[in-house]
């Protein structure tokens, strides 16, 4: 059994699953959740939404993190367990990988695939790489 496990968060109800498996499979692990920020995000809502979007868009995700966070947080609670939060920003995939090599977690654990990659039929982009790149386990949940 892993000693640290990740968990990565996107507020997708995969997500919210791939956490729960989680706490039920790995109850005596560290386990904590990870949320990326992706600025190329930025990019897609500044053309949606214009110049007022970028303004607020940074601050607009911090508070979606803390929101998935604290989402998590309660769940765990729920389990009589107590897990550790990490806000990253940059490619998801890449923060996932350099997160789990640094900090020495055993097994990654994360949904088929999220908000983003609901067009996707088997794996999403972010689930794939990370499955494909992860020098640990990785457990997806579909």
């Amino acid at each position: 059994m892993p000693d640290n496990v990740l968990v990565a968060l996107d507020g997708s109800p995969l997500a919210e699953r791939a956490l729960t498996y989680a706490l039920e499979t790995f109850p005596n692990a560290t386990i904590t959740t990870i949320y990326v920020i992706n600025p190329i995000d930025s990019v897609i809502d500044v053309e949606a939404g214009g110049l007022p979007v970028a303004e607020d868009w940074y601050e607009d995700v911090q508070e979606r993190a803390t929101t998935i966070h604290t989402t998590a947080t309660d769940l765990a609670a729920e389990h009589d367990s107590v897990l550790d939060t990490v806000t990253e920003v940059g490619k998801p995939a890449r923060e996932i990988l350099d997160y789990a090599d640094s900090h020495g977690i055993d097994q990654i654990v994360m949904g088929s695939h999220g908000r983003s990659g609901l067009d996707r039929t088997l794996l999403g982009s972010v689930a794939e790489t990370v499955t494909r790149r992860a020098q640990i386990p990785v457990t997806i949940i579909g």
